[in-house]
């Protein structure tokens, strides 16, 4: 299976997806998106990949987060390719993957990278990450079903609502991080913990996460459920030209 903006490799029970854009800080375009979600579809169906660790190529960023330039483009554009159906699923198919999840954070990870970090089971930082949860700065919504899970009610609420820089350091005291170690040591640490859930009862390490998934209050689904609902009515996203445009004025246009 051939891909054209991430590197896939499986070894020793391990997938590894690393996202491969780096003259982009890794953004993640529509391609992007829908060849992650295949890739995390593939190893979930491969009986020999017990988890799987997600990273960025090069040293500056796990990723930046959506595509700004693209989404841009298709705003101006009088003819813009069509919604994809399945592109609100991706965030949540990854969250519930039935396979143990790490973030290898290898830089930044701002905006939708910061969503995707927060979806993932286990974060592992270096002194070159960081997080940004964006949403409200660009008139948006989003990780409300996901950071409160990882740091917190309070710590969220200040995370999304100030839409501040999160240093390494702070990210491991409030739990956005599991451990923080050297950038050279970041995919050995890694690996090491995909290592051990590997040793042990794969049946038993999905049902932990899936009743995990499933007992917390009122369903994790029905709390992702209302932020699409409210995306699609209260919240509605600000026009991307609108909402983007200190980042377009800033950055520019991309063709």
């Amino acid at each position: 299976m051939s891909y054209e903006t991430l590197l896939i490799d499986k070894k020793d029970g391990i997938g590894t997806i690393t996202l491969n854009r780096p003259e982009v800080l890794n953004a993640m375009s529509s391609t992007l998106f829908r060849e992650m979600d295949r890739a995390v579809t593939d190893m979930e169906s491969d009986d020999d990949i017990k988890a799987i660790i997600f990273t960025g190529a090069g040293d500056r960023a796990f990723t930046a987060g959506a595509d700004i330039h693209e989404m841009t483009r298709n705003a101006e554009s009088d003819n813009p390719p069509p919604a994809d159906p399945g592109r609100p699923e991706y965030a949540w198919h990854i969250g519930e993957c039935v396979k143990p999840t790490i973030g290898a954070m290898n830089g930044l990870a701002y905006g939708g990278g910061a969503v995707l970090a927060s979806s993932l089971d286990i974060r592992v930082g270096c002194e070159k990450s960081k997080f940004r949860f964006l949403a409200a700065a660009y008139g948006r919504v989003n990780s409300t079903w996901s950071l409160p899970m990882q740091v917190g009610w309070p710590k969220a609420k200040e995370l999304l609502l100030t839409a501040r820089v999160v240093e390494a350091d702070e990210a491991l005291q409030i739990g956005l991080l599991n451990h923080v170690v050297h950038s050279s040591e970041l995919m050995s640490k890694a690996r090491e913990l995909a290592g051990m859930i590997v040793e042990n009862d794969s049946r038993m390490v999905q049902g932990i996460k899936h009743l995990l998934i499933q007992d917390v209050g009122v369903s994790w689904r029905d709390t992702y459920e209302k932020e699409l609902e409210a995306q699609s009515s209260t919240l509605e996203p600000t026009p991307v030209l609108e909402g983007f445009k200190p980042f377009i004025d800033r950055k520019g246009r991309k063709s």
